[in-house]
């Protein structure tokens, strides 16, 4: 049976105010920090690395319900840095593709 997993898609912008030396995707570190420490917790297990995809950077998670995991991938484009635009893709791990699924604006509100 396949299971939910849940694609965060990011805009892949560069975040405003760094220096020329500075790592121009700092946000990328922090959600994946955030997203670790939601797999310690339990509500949501990091199902592969991130990637760059095109235009965005994608973060895969699952390993619990649709509702639990979309309020995770919420909660990582609330994160401060982010860039506005995020979505989730609703899809499951036999998908052949990335970004085929349902569509979800994030954060929810």
């Amino acid at each position: 049976m396949a299971r939910t997993v849940v694609e965060i898609h990011v805009p892949l912008r560069e975040s405003p105010r760094l220096s020329e030396t500075d790592y121009a995707f700092p946000w990328i570190e922090e959600i994946e920090e955030f997203l670790t420490e939601m797999e310690e917790q339990g509500p949501a297990e990091v199902f592969d690395v991130g990637e760059e995809f095109g235009d965005v950077y994608v973060f895969f998670i699952s390993g619990a319900e649709e509702a639990a995991l979309l309020n995770v991938a919420s909660r990582v484009a609330a994160l401060d840095g982010v860039p506005d635009g995020a979505f989730a893709m609703v899809t499951d791990d036999e998908a052949e593709e990335f970004g085929s699924g349902r569509r979800v604006k994030l954060p929810l509100r």
